[in-house]
Parts: C-alpha cells; sequence; structure tokens
C-alpha cells in the first residue's frame, strides 16, 4: 500500500499557516447567543431572520421587514430593542402623516421671543417604523437624509444622530389599498430587505402551544437587556478590522457588475450596494467566529442586500420570476475564488 508523506517545503508551508482568530470575537458570540436565547423565549424559528437582523446591526444598517400581518414583524423589532440598550422610538407611518411629525418642528417661545426646535421621534438610537409604504412621498421623502447621512437639516441648521442609529421598518407587500410604494432612493438606504414567511406546522403548532402557556403574561416582560450602548460601538468597530482578501472584493463587483448586465433585471445595483455586501459579509463572518471573510458569507449577504436595489425586466416580472431569484442565480453563475 502506498504511503503519502509531506515533502519539506509543505511542511514549512502547513507550519506557517496561522490558524488562530486574530480578533477577540469571544466578548461578541456571547452576547449574540444571549440576544438570540432571550429572542426564543417568545419567537418560534425564523432563525435565518434573526441572523440576517443581528448582522445589520453590527454592520450599522437598517432593515426593511416584508411580510403578511401577523407573521411577528413589529414584535420581533420590539423584542430586539429590549434586549439593547438604546433609546427606542416607534413611528405608525400613516396616509396624514407629516415629515415634521417625524423630524420636529420649530416652535415660536413667547417668554424667549425666538423660535425653538423640538425634536421629533426619529431622535433616537433604534426607530421601528410600523407599515412604512403608508405614509405619502413627501413623508418617505425625509427619512432620506437620516438614513444615509445620520443627520437633520432644518431651518439651514444640521441636527447630528446619536449613534448608533438603526431602522427596522415593516410593510405589508399584499395589501394595495392606501399604500404607497417605496421610492428606489428609499429602498436603497436599507442594508437588507428581509422576507418573512409562514411557519410550517411543527412551529404554527409551537407558537400556539406558547401562547396558550402566557396566559395573561406579558411576552415581553421578561426579555432581559443584553448588551450597553457602547457595546454595540466596540463590536460595530470591531466588524471593521474583518479581513477580506482582495479576489473577495473582485468576487463582490463580479456579483454587482453581473446585476447591471443581466438581461433579466431593467435596474441593476448601484456601488452602494457593493460597499453593503462588504459589510454585511463581515457581519456574517463575525457571527460564524471568524475574523475573515469567506465566499459562503457573501452569497449569505448577496440576496438580502440586492433584492430590494434591482428591478425585474416586465416580461420577467409577468412570468412571476421574482428578484431574490434572479439575485441567486446570478450568485451561483459568478466563479468563486480560489
Amino acid at each position: 500500500m502506498d504511503t503519502f508523506e509531506n515533502t519539506p517545503t509543505e511542511q514549512t508551508q502547513t507550519e506557517n499557516v496561522n490558524f488562530e482568530t486574530r480578533l477577540d470575537l469571544s466578548a461578541l458570540l456571547e452576547s449574540v447567543t444571549r440576544i438570540k436565547q432571550e429572542l426564543a423565549t417568545v419567537i418560534v424559528g425564523q432563525e435565518k431572520m434573526i441572523d440576517q437582523l443581528l448582522a445589520a446591526i453590527l454592520s450599522n444598517g437598517h432593515v426593511l421587514l416584508e411580510g403578511v400581518p401577523g407573521v411577528a414583524k413589529t414584535i420581533t423589532a420590539k423584542l430586539l430593542s429590549k434586549t439593547l440598550a438604546l433609546q427606542f422610538n416607534r413611528i405608525q407611518f400613516t396616509p396624514d402623516l407629516m415629515p415634521s411629525d417625524i423630524l420636529g418642528t420649530s416652535v415660536f417661545d413667547l417668554s424667549k421671543s425666538a423660535f425653538e426646535f423640538k425634536k421629533g421621534p426619529i431622535f433616537s438610537n433604534f426607530i421601528l417604523i410600523d407599515e412604512i409604504n403608508r405614509a405619502p412621498a413627501k413623508t418617505q421623502a425625509a427619512l432620506f437624509e437620516v438614513m444615509e447621512e445620520r443627520q437633520i437639516t432644518i431651518d439651514g441648521k444640521t441636527y447630528l444622530l446619536d449613534t448608533p442609529f438603526l431602522v427596522i421598518a415593516t410593510q405589508n407587500p399584499i395589501e394595495q389599498e392606501g399604500t404607497y410604494r417605496l421610492p428606489e432612493a428609499q429602498l436603497d438606504r436599507f442594508l437588507f430587505k428581509i422576507n418573512i414567511n409562514y411557519p410550517n406546522l411543527e412551529e404554527e403548532i409551537a407558537i400556539i402551544q406558547r401562547e396558550n402557556a402566557l396566559q395573561d403574561r406579558n411576552k415581553l416582560e421578561s426579555i432581559q437587556q443584553i448588551i450597553t450602548q457602547s457595546d454595540i460601538l466596540n463590536y460595530q468597530s470591531l466588524i471593521k478590522q474583518i479581513r477580506i482578501e482582495p479576489n473577495l472584493i473582485e468576487y463582490i463587483a463580479k456579483i454587482v457588475l453581473n446585476s447591471r448586465e443581466n438581461a433579466f433585471l431593467y435596474l441593476g445595483a448601484s456601488p452602494r450596494a457593493s460597499i453593503a455586501i462588504l459589510n454585511a459579509s463581515k457581519a456574517f463572518a463575525a457571527l460564524r467566529g471568524r475574523d475573515f471573510v469567506s465566499p459562503e458569507d457573501i452569497k449569505e449577504a448577496a440576496i438580502p442586500v440586492l433584492q430590494h436595489r434591482v428591478v425585474v425586466s416586465p416580461e420577467r416580472e409577468m412570468e412571476g420570476i421574482t428578484s431574490a431569484e434572479i439575485i441567486k442565480q446570478i450568485v451561483d453563475t459568478v466563479e468563486i475564488p480560489r
């Protein structure tokens, strides 16, 4: 029987490979595990959605949750906010909501004979926007600057928001009456669009059993606070230090470029999408306990980052082909770097 031995050169190369983690991710991973445990006391299943929400927080990105009523979009955001020591505000979007109802307005102070700016609910760390597509275009446009630049300009004065600043918005994809489609510029501000589907039979049974066991208890009252504001800022800084090889940066660029040249898409992704995949893939790597990005991290980030940033051609849309399916096809087509 033949035996195989490493040559001196191969042995030297093997000895020189360092598989130890360069960054200390232990505190981050412990916090993530505890947050998942807290959410699991109320939320049944939806592990992928929770991973994506945590990746968005670590990437300092906003999230659009899309799903039919009753699939725990709002409750998930509220539960997540309770595990974070951040100032939380919820804004219910309605057709009569005005930009000043979100950003704030200048009020004349008689005692000072001067206008004083009263801050709106957007001045917070963690914002839940419920049913974002129910507000008209002028109200949605009020979010452009604050979501992208974390600042608000009113009456010629700029107000910087406290960090971190995170927006989780929900919308119902089915109901059309009384809703306004989000413009592409608004969609581009979201790091992820997460589609929430119905639970399977086992999960549905578990949901009913858990609700029956709660009786009169509030499902939110037992959720514990896990990480502080400074912890989140430290973790976000740590994520930026995750390594990515030049060939993987090229891999991201090829995926995005393919979306612009794909015959099934009327509109491809912008360079902002490339940066979003970069940041999200680093967060997914950290969640897996690695201080370097792998091709799998990029694949995991591609669909939630790109599916709301591209527009399917009318012909393919009539055939029922979704943007997520096209993005998956693109990712599967682009050659993985070796």
